[in-house]
């Protein structure tokens, strides 16, 4: 499977004609810059990285191959830094607060983000809870007890 065909030809159809791909197989990633209807995409670039690797993953399972995740105008890129911000922030609420914080609703990717980050600070620990688009994490204070 040749990923840089492919998505060329997917956007293609999806009507964009000025576009850019950075496919690095290495990592399973591509990188694909948009440079038109740029109202557009300010609406609709969540649904957009969503939906496209939803449909690279299905491609990837009927072909028996490998995954790549796309990244649409550094849009996870973006958001992976905002989650990080709003983490730490939350986390330190909580240390000084010693009161539990929920954080927004967030997919299973971002809300492994946040997981990782707190991960090792030993004054907090984080549970997912609710279903599906409710899914969200909480952060907690540890007691010493639980040390």
């Amino acid at each position: 499977m040749n990923w840089n065909e492919f998505l060329k030809e997917l956007f293609k159809k999806m009507g964009f004609n000025d576009f850019s791909i950075d496919l690095n197989n290495d990592h399973n990633h591509a990188f694909v810059f948009i440079h038109e209807n740029e109202n557009l995409l300010k609406e609709k670039i969540a649904e957009l990285v969503e939906n496209i690797n939803k449909i690279i993953q299905l491609v990837a399972k009927k072909q028996n191959i490998k995954p790549i995740f796309i990244d649409i105008n550094n849009y996870r890129k973006e958001r992976e830094n905002l989650i990080i911000q709003l983490v730490r922030a939350a986390a330190k609420k909580v240390m000084i607060t010693k009161e539990e914080i929920s954080l927004p609703p967030m997919n299973s990717y971002e809300r492994r983000i946040a997981h990782l980050e707190l991960v090792s600070n030993p004054e907090v620990k984080t549970e997912s809870q609710g279903k599906g688009k409710s899914r969200h994490i909480i952060i907690k204070p540890i007691n010493k007890e639980e040390k």
